[in-house]
């Protein structure tokens, strides 16, 4: 039986797995770096992880991973798989930080399985993130509940 690997992924190539895949999220607009899961040389899985959307979060030493998508078919430890592998990297990098965010609705249970912790409640957006300086495109999550995960 063969066993998850990890490779980099050029973010267009990541971004097209999440837009045929994702069940909420769109394709991201940038990222530091992206990564896929291979399953007996096929992508299970890809991540994506960038600077803090949230400004204030932004010093340089805190990554974010914004987008993780794994094909219904994967392996059964695919998310924590590449939670863990992003945290890895970003440590390799010489991060100190790493976040991600989780509608309330989803169980959580992939980043408890490598160590990552609830470190807040993110309220809906009800008029999207976009501001005069800065579009954003609205996606319907934007006014849903979410959590806060760190790992570091």
């Amino acid at each position: 039986m063969s066993k998850l690997k990890v490779r980099p992924i050029v973010l267009r190539k990541a971004n097209d797995f999440i837009t045929k895949h994702h069940r909420h999220n769109k394709k991201t607009q940038g990222h530091r770096y992206s990564l896929c899961a291979l399953y007996e040389g096929d992508i299970v899985g890809v991540a994506i992880v960038g600077r803090p959307i949230a400004r204030k979060l932004d010093d340089g030493l805190t990554a974010e991973v914004t987008r993780v998508c794994v094909l219904d078919n994967a392996p059964k430890n695919t998310n924590s798989f590449l939670y863990g592998k992003c945290w890895r990297v970003w440590q390799q990098m010489g991060g100190e930080r790493m976040i991600t965010y989780t509608l309330q609705s989803e169980s959580g249970s992939s980043l408890r399985a490598v160590n990552w912790k609830i470190l807040g409640e993110v309220k809906p957006q009800k008029g999207g993130w976009d501001r005069d300086t800065r579009k954003r495109e609205w996606q319907d999550i934007f006014d849903k509940k979410k959590w806060r995960w760190e790992v570091s």
